[in-house]
């Protein structure tokens, strides 16, 4: 039994079923892996041995980039995933948080390099002929280190939605529990497809998609995602499993309905974030299971969805998950609701999502102590998102500890709003965020983006409905916009939105007065 991702490779390298698709090309895994191990070779052979040996990457999801993963596992180095939607400044700083020796770069992304000081830094362009003439002569393989469960597998950037992006030490053991709990519990085998669109920069694509693909034996067929594409992508590659993060499920179904839609191979879709809109109505018109829980690059707060989880709820905790009060260092009430289902004791009972135990899987950020240090304070894992449990331990989201809002002498949740305002069909994508009004006290502000016509009246009289928004809930002020501002991995960056506050550029601006319900275009509120 594989004890290492190390090992897992390794396993796979007399396998001649097909390991790797991309653009109707296929490697079976002897390829694949024998390939990787001889990259893994040329790199140790060059790398300076008085410098830590960190490959990083700057690639996108082609075969190159997972030929580099599988190199690293096998070589025993660690690679270090560099955002490649960062740019200048950006980009130089995440190279150098890293301590990168040597820098995988493809033509594609070779321009982001031309003004950045990385005179320390061996840059090679992989899709030259000299590197692939000295990958093709390297030989055997001796590993810069032989593995043990606990070492780094890999460095990878975490989304930055809250501030610059941590570089989070992944090891080989979390990458293989997680790999090997997914292809138990899909029962995923060598007969599987894996699309993999999200970035293989990004722990979801490396735990949930080429991990998963390497544990099962499986296809991996990396692509960039595209919400146009998708069904020709999966249908093209006979994909029956797929992972995603943030808002893929909500672009692709922003797309036009076909009636064949529910034609094509895929079984299992797992990932995080998805509104409950989004996973019922991905799943109805594609005949797929979606299994959405709770994860992070840190992957030190573990929650699952079972059979039973209630509307709104991401599930319990493992052993160890608890909502803590960051002053008092104990556990948040129970959450108390009203007839209607209105949260009444906020102040109480959220709180944030905590591993009263330790670290979880969480190895800390490199070369930053004051965020790991920030990360576990009092010996426990403190998350950075708000919840409440009810009196039966489901957990509800309540947001990030930056969305935290201060309504009419009341703190006010975003999320528990958010999942309000998916419910109408109409909404495709929300975010809720607060902005400093004209008296210097906060006003909760809705960014939506629209999949059908909606007009300010239907709001009204959709929010009006809903019996669990509390009164002081109504967004003062709504964005209906184009799209949302994102990170790579589809998260969406309420601090850009925070910053433009009623600028709302070419998008829609819908406001309603302070003490009505109805919403009017900003224009019509405005003194002719």
């Amino acid at each position: 039994m594989a004890e290492t991702i190390q090992q897992l490779v390794r396993a796979r390298a007399n396998d001649d079923n097909t390991a790797l698709v991309y653009r109707s090309r296929k490697w079976t895994w002897r390829e694949y892996v024998t390939q990787a191990s001889r990259q893994a070779t040329a790199l140790i052979q060059m790398a300076d041995p008085d410098r830590p040996l960190h490959i990083g990457t700057l690639l996108g999801n082609t075969p190159a980039m997972a030929i580099a993963v599988a190199a690293a596992a096998q070589g025993g180095y660690i690679l270090c995933a560099i955002n490649n939607t960062r740019r200048g400044d950006g980009l130089l700083r995440d190279i150098r948080k890293a301590d990168v020796q040597i820098l995988l770069v493809d033509d594609d992304h070779l321009h982001l390099l031309e003004s950045l000081d990385l005179a320390d830094v061996r840059v090679i362009n992989i899709d030259g002929a000299d590197w692939h003439a000295q990958v093709s002569m390297a030989g055997e393989l001796r590993p810069y280190r032989t593995a043990e469960a606990s070492d780094p597998f890999m460095m990878i950037f975490t989304s930055g939605t809250s501030g610059d992006p941590k570089a989070v030490l992944v090891t080989h053991m979390t990458v293989l529990i997680a790999a090997q709990s997914l292809v138990a519990r899909f029962s995923l085998s060598p007969a599987d497809v894996c699309y993999v669109s999200m970035p293989l920069f990004h722990s979801n694509a490396v735990l949930a998609g080429w991990g998963v693909a390497v544990a099962a034996g499986a296809t991996l067929a990396p692509v960039k995602f595209s919400a146009s594409r998708f069904l020709t992508d999966i249908r093209e590659v006979g994909a029956t499993y797929m992972n995603y993060v943030g808002k893929p499920l909500a672009y692709v179904l922003a797309t036009e309905a076909r009636a064949d839609d529910a034609s094509n191979p895929l079984r299992v879709a797992f990932g995080n974030e998805a509104s409950e809109h989004d996973i019922a109505e991905f799943a109805r018109r594609f005949d797929v299971t979606v299994y959405d829980g709770f994860g992070s690059t840190e992957n030190a707060v573990i929650i699952t969805r079972e059979e039973g989880t209630p509307t709104g709820s991401i599930g319990k905790g493992f052993p160890g998950v608890a909502i803590y009060d960051p002053d008092s260092l104990t556990d948040c009430a129970v959450a108390e609701f009203d007839v209607h289902g209105i949260l009444v004791n906020a102040d109480t009972a959220v709180g944030e999502l905590v591993n009263t135990q330790g670290a979880g899987f969480f190895s800390g950020y490199y070369n930053d102590e004051d965020a790991t240090g920030e990360r576990m304070r009092h010996g426990m894992y403190w998350s950075g998102d708000l919840a409440y449990r009810d009196a039966d331990g489901w957990i509800y989201l309540a947001g990030r500890t930056s969305d935290w809002m201060r309504i009419g002498g009341e703190n006010l949740a975003a999320a528990p709003i958010e999942r309000i305002l998916q419910r109408h069909p109409a909404v495709s994508q929300v975010a809720v965020y607060a902005i400093r009004g004209a008296h210097g006290s906060d006003e909760v502000t809705a960014a939506l983006v629209l999949r059908d016509s909606f007009t300010p009246l239907e709001l009204t009289e959709f929010l009006a409905a809903q019996e669990d928004l509390p009164g002081v809930g109504w967004p003062r002020h709504v964005r209906v916009a184009k799209s949302l501002p994102c990170t790579a991995t589809n998260k969406i960056l309420k601090r850009a939105l925070v910053s433009a506050g009623l600028d709302a550029g070419d998008d829609e601006l819908w406001r309603r007065e302070e003490r009505g319900a109805e919403y009017y275009p900003l224009e019509a509120l405005l003194p002719e």
